[in-house]
């Protein structure tokens, strides 16, 4: 007998997903290990557009009769890129409600340029504010004032956004409790509808890891995180995910679908795919990735497909971020699995109910625990 969550993942496996990469930024922030570049206008039509454009006609038969149901434009900052009006064009067999989400960063945010958005089709918008404090934003190398990002969420909204996400960061060094809650203050007088909330990582190969730099960690750490979770919860905001919180019904379609296995391709230098059980990347060089393109070859610089059992053992690591966690009745777990799955539930960091396994409160502090030992 089919249950109600294998119908909804059956569901979810007949329409597809579509994720551009677009790599400029004005300044590279001192935490950011995505793949950006400066922001130079001939690259613009001479690299990225013709080469999307390439790209597309080598992977549109492939979106052949796949209803598409999320579009997201990540970089970098999109913004800066004029192009995407052309890219949404191309796009055919969208579903009805097609969520379509482009990130944007305060210092470039105007009400004409939110206009603009609204006008080509963009319905979500995914606003990098990290923090509300100018001292706080000062320690990440932003350059938008609290003031400009306050400014920018309140423009997305006279635009006509009815799907407004923001980004906030903790764990920052130095970063005090009154610090914290002063950006958690501010949130009651803004029109978020979605908030996704980083702990700061030192992530390789960027600045902040060559200079060393130590976020808080332990218990400092554990305040300002349940600080939030207070405050996001008297707003309404549910959390549905580990690091994602949503007024009811604007949870991010496109993440979920990253959660859940939904196929998606990536257009763009560094973009990743998953399609047909199989992972690959194009590369991470805007002018190598657009001259294979010309040549007719492929941008792709990784592949991976795993196997049984490692497959199953990650597509359940990754659903039990959702606070839904996974319905085990769409899984063949093998043995070890299974004794892992007793061994986190002896623990306190994972619950069951019937067929539906989830993370505790406590296990959603400890995620990378669980996702290690069910792997």
């Amino acid at each position: 007998m089919e249950t109600g969550n294998s119908r909804r993942s059956r569901r979810r496996q007949l329409v597809t997903s579509l994720y551009f990469h677009i790599p400029f930024c004005t300044k590279k922030c001192p935490y950011c290990h995505f793949y950006v570049i400066p922001n130079r206008l001939p690259y613009h039509h001479q690299l990225l557009s013709e080469s999307i454009a390439l790209e597309w006609e080598r992977q549109w038969p492939l979106l052949q009769g796949k209803p598409i149901t999320s579009i997201y434009f990540g970089g970098g900052t999109p913004t800066l890129f004029e192009g995407i009006g052309k890219i949404l064009e191309k796009i055919p067999h969208r579903t009805p409600d097609c969520e379509i989400t482009i990130e944007a960063n305060p210092e470039e945010s105007t009400p004409e340029l939110f206009n603009r958005l609204r006008s080509i089709g963009i319905n979500r918008l995914s606003l990098g504010i990290q923090s509300l404090d100018n001292r706080s934003l000062q320690t990440l190398g932003r350059i938008h004032s609290a003031e400009k990002g306050r400014q920018a969420i309140l423009d997305a909204e006279k635009a006509g956004f009815q799907n407004i996400s923001i980004d906030l960061m903790y764990d920052l060094p130095d970063q005090t409790e009154e610090s914290w809650r002063y950006t958690l203050d501010q949130l009651h007088h803004l029109p978020i509808h979605h908030l996704s909330l980083y702990n700061l990582t030192i992530e390789p190969h960027t600045s902040f890891h060559k200079q060393n730099v130590q976020p808080l960690s332990g218990k400092r750490s554990l305040r300002l995180l349940t600080a939030a979770l207070e405050t996001l919860a008297a707003l309404g905001l549910h959390r549905y995910e580990i690091s994602a919180f949503a007024l009811p019904g604007h949870e991010s379609r496109h993440n979920t679908g990253y959660w859940t296995g939904r196929p998606f391709l990536g257009f763009g230098p560094s973009a990743c795919s998953f399609w047909e059980g199989e992972r690959f990347r194009n590369i991470a060089h805007l002018h190598r990735y657009a001259k294979l393109l010309k040549a007719h070859e492929s941008p792709i610089d990784f592949r991976e497909r795993l196997l049984y059992p490692a497959q199953v053992k990650e597509r359940l690591a990754i659903q039990l971020r959702l606070k839904e966690g996974a319905d085990l009745t769409s899984f063949d777990l093998p043995l070890e699995t299974r004794s892992a799955i007793e061994k986190l539930k002896a623990l306190g960091l994972l619950q069951q109910e019937g067929a539906q396994l989830q993370l505790t409160e406590r296990g959603m502090l400890f995620y990378d625990t669980v996702a290690t030992e069910l792997m």
